[in-house]
């Protein structure tokens, strides 16, 4: 059983969160936040506090799934550094930019906007597991967006935004299937039909997505967006104190001398990747699926099988095959050879190491949030407001802070829905919006947040800092979330 250490249980997180605003040194305030928390556990002992924070580092590897899935982001670092290399990268930018001349007379304005309704059209069909997604959008579309002078924070709101928002509005995948088990065991005997009846009142992914849609096609910059666009088209980058995810070796990787670029060097293992995702769940979830469904059709056993799958085990084996079938495809071609693609994976492996060890400390963070009962002590501190009228906002609001200070969507989930289910059924309110503010909260909540894994992420795949990204990402987030609970706030008065 989780321990519940009352209002101490909200400190190691929010002084993360706080410390990483106000220093831009994530990677302290993220230590100085899991020593805090062990501390507390500590009962304040210095050295056992200390031993215990060492361990629960240690601890993040002992979980196969975090192990994978930091393996997953240093992998990655190879496979850009040599999509970069092989000139498919060149290749893929001139290929946009001769469909772009075509138009020239839509002017560069037009062309941008073109481009970053591709990148948000891009997010939205990768829909199969939001860091893929992310990482997609990031890969393929940075590179144009530094051409067209258009900032990169830009583009890591277009792959934040679009990356979860789709993954639980198109729920066939892996975040189906963790809802819908959340929702078996809440005794719904049809926990599809449930789910996908509380997606139609899901409000918070259906405003971010058109929010982020406007954003890109009418360049509806507000705020510290529109001083980051101007500081691009002035040519700098990033900000001169930015601390961007990855390091220049990624980011500006020559091609390889003779070279002629082709985009097909960078879209066929960017493409492979993608397809894998999908083909390897469903292999990990095939025989769960056929003890579930020992008389079903095919098409039906793949459906099931993909949300039963493994995402971590997907993703990892999705990004190993794409790298060896890169650097078969860039040898036949005699771009390069073994030894020197093993040398560019390594160094592009190096380049990720900062990344990877953001993602341990957000783990072990997480980990030490589940220890504290953070979510649990918010949720409790909540039911003496509930009412019927306002149970759908308040369950949002709660799950939003929830997923804001533990950095995960899914986490808060699986403490929320089975509060807001019973909740709603004793207070004689709406089940399915009860669930639909639990998850709306949960995803609204994790995309503000500085610790969450999909905000990491979209920050390293856009190669931006990662302060700078949840800063400018926030306005935004804030404007779909207050519609949100306007909209909650109405369901319950009606």
């Amino acid at each position: 059983m989780e321990a519940n250490y009352g209002l101490l249980s909200l400190l190691p997180p929010l002084l993360a969160v706080v410390l990483s605003i106000l220093s831009r040194q994530v990677f302290i305030s993220l230590l100085l936040g899991i020593w805090a928390g062990w501390l507390i556990i500590a009962n304040g002992n210095l050295l056992q506090g200390s031993l215990q924070t060492v361990q629960a580092l240690v601890d993040v590897f002992a979980d196969a799934g975090n192990t994978r899935t930091i393996m997953f982001c240093a992998l990655v670092g190879g496979l850009i550094i040599m999509m970069q290399r092989s000139g498919g990268v060149e290749g893929f930018i001139r290929l946009i930019q001769q469909w772009l001349s075509r138009q020239a007379e839509d002017g560069e304005e037009q062309s941008r906007r073109k481009v970053a309704v591709m990148a948000w059209l891009t997010g939205m069909l990768i829909f199969v597991e939001s860091s893929i997604s992310v990482l997609t959008v990031g890969a393929l579309y940075r590179p144009l967006f530094d051409k067209l002078k258009m900032s990169r924070e830009e583009l890591a709101y277009i792959a934040d935004s679009t990356s979860a928002n789709s993954s639980i509005l198109i729920p066939f995948n892996g975040w189906g299937a963790f809802i819908m088990g959340l929702l078996v065991v809440q005794g719904f005997a049809d926990p599809f039909s449930v789910m996908m009846s509380a997606m139609v009142w899901n409000f918070y992914p259906m405003l971010a997505l058109l929010l982020c849609l406007v954003v890109a096609w009418r360049g509806w910059l507000i705020g510290s967006l529109r001083l980051a666009r101007l500081r691009t088209e002035e040519g700098k980058v990033l900000w001169e104190n930015a601390r961007p995810m990855v390091g220049a070796e990624l980011t500006d990787q020559p091609m390889a001398a003779g070279v002629t670029p082709r985009a097909f060097n960078m879209v066929v293992p960017i493409v492979l990747m993608v397809v894998l995702m999908p083909v390897m769940l469903a292999y990990t979830g095939w025989e769960v699926a056929l003890k579930n469904l020992p008389q079903g059709d095919w098409l039906d056993t793949f459906v099931l099988a993909i949300g039963k799958g493994s995402g971590s085990t997907a993703v990892l084996i999705a990004v190993l095959a794409s790298l060896l079938i890169s650097m078969l495809l860039y040898r036949v071609q005699r771009i390069m050879g073994f030894v020197e693609m093993v040398e560019l994976s390594l160094k592009g492996i190096s380049g990720m190491m900062p990344l990877a060890l953001l993602m341990m400390l957000a783990f072990a963070i997480g980990s030490l949030c589940k220890q504290l009962g953070t979510g649990l002590y918010v949720a409790e501190l909540t039911r003496a407001w509930l009412s019927p009228s306002l149970t759908p906002l308040l369950i949002f609001v709660v799950s939003c802070f929830i997923a804001f200070a533990t950095g995960t969507s899914w986490g808060t989930f699986a403490i929320m829905i089975p509060i807001a289910v019973p909740m709603a059924q004793q207070l004689g309110a709406d089940v399915t919006i009860a669930i639909a503010a639990a998850l709306g909260g949960g995803v609204f909540g994790d995309h503000c947040s500085p610790i969450s894994d999909t905000t990491i992420l979209s920050s390293m795949a856009s190669a931006t800092d990662h302060v700078d990204h949840v800063k400018t990402q926030l306005p935004y987030a804030l404007l779909a979330g207050a519609g949100t609970a306007f909209f909650y706030l109405l369901l319950g008065i009606w």
